[in-house]
C-alpha cells in the first residue's frame, strides 16, 4: 500500500470578506428588532467586546428575515473572528437574554445559498 501523500494548496489572494449566516434567539420572546435594530445589535456586540475600535469594524447585514430573526453578514476577513467572538458573547437585548448563533461561515456567498443539513430530496 503506497503511503498517503500530503498536498498543501495556498490561496494567491485570500478572499477579501468572509459571509456569517447567523440567527437570533430570543427565548423569552416580545419584540423583534428590524433590520435597523439587527444591525445595531451586531454593533453593540463588537463595542461591548472591542471597544470602539471593535464598533468601526465594517459589517454589512445583506439579508435579513425578521420572521426567523436571520441574517446574512459580510465582513472583512481579517475582522471574522472579531465579529464572530462578539456575537458569540453577547447575552441580552433590550435587557432579555438572547444568543446569536452562527449557523454558516463562508469566504463565498454563494456557499451559503444552500445547507445541506435541511436538504430534502423528493
Amino acid at each position: 500500500m503506497a503511503a498517503a501523500a500530503f498536498e498543501r494548496r495556498v490561496l494567491r489572494r485570500a478572499a477579501e470578506h468572509h459571509y456569517l449566516r447567523v440567527r437570533l434567539e430570543l427565548p423569552d420572546g416580545g419584540a423583534r428588532p428590524n433590520a435597523a435594530q439587527f444591525k445595531q445589535l451586531v454593533v453593540t456586540a463588537l463595542r461591548e467586546l472591542h471597544g470602539e475600535v471593535g464598533a468601526a469594524l465594517p459589517v454589512d447585514v445583506l439579508t435579513y428575515e425578521e420572521k426567523t430573526l436571520s441574517a446574512i453578514l459580510r465582513v472583512i476577513s481579517s475582522g471574522l473572528v472579531k465579529l464572530w467572538s462578539a456575537l458569540t458573547l453577547l447575552g441580552f437585548y433590550q435587557n432579555r437574554r438572547c444568543a446569536f448563533r452562527v449557523l454558516q461561515t463562508s469566504p463565498f456567498l454563494l456557499a451559503l445559498s444552500g445547507n445541506s443539513r435541511e436538504l430534502v430530496l423528493d
